[in-house]
């Protein structure tokens, strides 16, 4: 019978056992590269993912976790196949079920939840009742549910450490000063691919243009809501839940070089900022090692080749998504899922070439404004409204395809 507990250890001495919900995806493969970097600091006992069993079977065989699910039972059975060919003993779950169940019954000491989407978010959530440490890098999370995730948090003392980049800035930053002497927060932004493109420009903007990134190097879906600007609406709303910060005290401020990757402001008048190569395994490894610092794989800033830095405010008449976000953490409750699902449905909507890039966001506010509000939700009606906004979503864009 298999010992999904696992035994008893010495926590000064073991590797640290790691969860990641999202393994084949960029976040994922980031961790596990940051994992290669440091052996001896971790061990993966289990590994989830949505249909890729290709990918998921090349890490299953490197890292030998204790389960490894994927959600989709067809390619949940293909990498069962796969192990029982190759003489593998780890345990195949399948379905979003065997999410929840993965952070519930394997003895783990940190989850990195890097699913997209709200498929995470039972999971996510359970690891957070369950107390563990939790590395969000999964948006949806507190964006959809932040009530939830912070009250569940204070009941169990689950530790939330974020893996965004600016978000993790922020963290970092704030170790600097006490909660009550912050005066505002400042989330910087690359401007994406358009930042410096024409409203007459943009209505022309393809695919092709929109995922042709200045500085990251991200997934499709992140990529075109850094192209919208949408990215920095969700992280407005992250923000707001993880640092308990008066959305009013948020600000997004723009910052081309990707090096500054946020800044805390405090009531004396310092700043305090997290600076940095973009390389997403930096803020990972934050996550992952907490509270220890060991060295990374991100590699060095090369501050006498900077020469300058640029800043800039956001153009919201031209970038309106961000005018949401600000309007979405102010308001709570459903308002986050609303957006949340609306957008996810408009990106693949502009994906499949059913819209064009302009169309994107108010169709989403419009979704936005015609759900039905709810101040305090429970996690049904969170993903109730989340069905009803993907539904709202393609209706309307096969309205205006036919049109």
């Amino acid at each position: 019978m298999l010992n999904l507990m696992g035994a008893e250890r010495d926590s000064s001495i073991m590797p640290k056992r790691v969860i990641i919900l999202g393994s084949t995806g960029s976040i994922g493969c980031r961790a596990l590269e940051v994992a290669d970097n440091l052996p001896g600091e971790f061990d993966i006992v289990g590994l989830a993912a949505g249909t890729g069993w290709e990918k998921m079977a090349e890490q299953v065989d490197r890292y030998r976790p204790m389960v490894a699910v994927l959600t989709d039972p067809t390619a949940a059975g293909k990498l069962a196949d796969h192990i029982r060919t190759s003489g593998g003993d780890t345990v195949v779950w399948s379905g979003s079920n065997g999410l929840v169940r993965l952070v519930k019954e394997i003895q783990c000491d940190f989850v990195l939840s890097a699913i997209v989407g709200v498929t995470g978010l039972p999971a996510t959530l359970a690891s957070v009742d369950r107390g563990l440490t939790v590395g969000l890098a999964n948006k949806e999370s507190l964006v959809v549910a932040g009530e939830l995730m912070v009250r569940a948090a204070k009941t169990s003392g689950s530790l939330l450490l974020p893996v965004d980049s600016e978000h993790s800035a922020i963290y970092q930053s704030l170790q600097a000063g006490r909660h009550e002497e912050i005066e505002r927060v400042f989330l910087t932004a690359s401007g994406g691919p358009f930042r410096t493109w024409t409203t007459a420009q943009m209505k022309q903007a393809t695919i092709e243009n929109a995922m042709r990134h200045p500085t990251w190097d991200m997934g499709p879906k992140i990529t075109i809501d850094s192209a919208t600007m949408m990215n920095k609406a969700l992280e407005i709303v992250e923000a707001k839940w993880l640092f308990d910060i008066d959305p009013d005290r948020i600000e997004v401020v723009i910052h081309p070089e990707s090096i500054i990757h946020s800044m805390v402001a405090f009531c004396d008048g310092s700043v305090v900022a997290q600076m940095g190569r973009p390389d997403m395994r930096t803020p990972i490894q934050y996550a992952m090692t907490y509270p220890r610092r060991l060295a990374g794989c991100g590699g060095w800033l090369d501050l006498p080749k900077l020469e300058r830095m640029h800043f800039e405010p956001p153009d919201v008449e031209r970038f309106p998504a961000l005018r949401l976000g600000h309007e979405v953490a102010k308001a709570g409750g459903t308002a986050g899922a609303a957006l949340n699902a609306a957008n996810e449905a408009a990106v693949s909507a502009f994906r499949e070439r059913r819209i064009g890039f302009l169309e994107i966001v108010p169709i989403v506010e419009d979704a936005l404004k015609r759900h039905a509000f709810e101040a305090h939700p429970s996690l049904a009606t969170l993903m109730a409204v989340d069905a009803w906004a993907r539904k709202e979503i393609a209706t309307q864009t096969s309205v205006i395809l036919e049109t």
